[in-house]
């Protein structure tokens, strides 16, 4: 069962995401409001939801320092910042503290949707990576550790290296790679390939809004040596180059 935070000085908007969702497909069972950071604050530490849909320009405390605040708290509940253009760059921001996904206004049915399943997703991930660290761990046969066999801690490391590869992990950790690669897609719901792929391409997208990087450069940034490969693969998996992506996301807001 899951809980859902909604922080918004409107109450349309607050409304409307309620109205717009269908929250028990998704599995939300409880949705609680706030109209403020302050009060939010309050509210988290009592009802201590599982994700949160915080607007970023709100009195007495904005969403960005609200969550930093839920951050320090508890580094794992999920949190979606809502803003409009004017504050884009404190979304981006956001995201580099810590904050997990951004919703640009004016929102829509489809917008709120894709962010909760994505908050959900990293959830599951999250939990997953537990249970995998786990199934590791109680495959040893000797006492060796333990952050040598974290494989979060690795993945963050060493995913935007162009060298990283499944071998690599499974030689850090000390395992058969043909091993490690069933449990990886068991426990993450992908290959090790494709989890690689879809992480550098989120990557990519923040980079382009950004910065002011060139293809090559982003490509380099996130572990393609090849800039054509990493336009092949950002277009199958966004549906556009990374320049429609850049052009078409800035132009709509403007």
């Amino acid at each position: 069962m899951i809980r859902l935070l909604i922080v918004d000085d409107e109450p349309l908007v607050r409304r409307g995401i309620k109205s717009l969702v269908n929250f028990d497909k998704l599995n939300i069972k409880e949705v609680e409001e706030a109209v403020n950071g302050e009060e939010a604050l309050e509210i988290f530490k009592v009802f201590k939801p599982h994700l949160i849909l915080a607007d970023i320009n709100m009195p007495k405390m904005d969403g960005l320092t609200f969550a930093k605040h839920v951050k320090a708290i508890d580094e794992n509940v999920k949190i979606a910042l809502v803003t409009g253009y004017d504050y884009f760059d404190y979304a981006l921001q956001a995201l580099k503290l810590g904050v997990d996904d951004y919703i640009l206004k004016p929102i829509s049915k489809k917008d709120i949707e894709e962010v909760l399943i994505k908050l959900i997703q990293k959830m599951e991930e999250d939990a997953l990576s537990l249970e995998v660290q786990k199934t590791v761990q109680e495959r040893l046969d000797v006492s060796i550790d333990d952050d040598y066999y974290d494989i979060e801690s690795i993945l963050d490391r060493e995913k935007y290296h162009a060298d990283f590869s499944l071998k690599k992990l499974s030689d850090e950790l000390g395992y058969n790679s043909s091993y490690l690669s069933g449990v990886f897609k068991k426990q993450y719901g992908m290959t090790f390939q494709d989890y690689l792929i879809h992480t550098r391409i989120e990557q990519a997208k923040l980079l382009l809004l950004s910065t002011e990087l060139k293809n090559y450069e982003v490509a380099e940034k996130i572990g393609f040596t090849d800039v054509n490969y990493f336009g092949s693969r950002f277009k199958k998996l966004v549906g556009m180059s990374p320049k429609q992506y850049k052009v078409q996301v800035k132009h709509k807001h403007e």
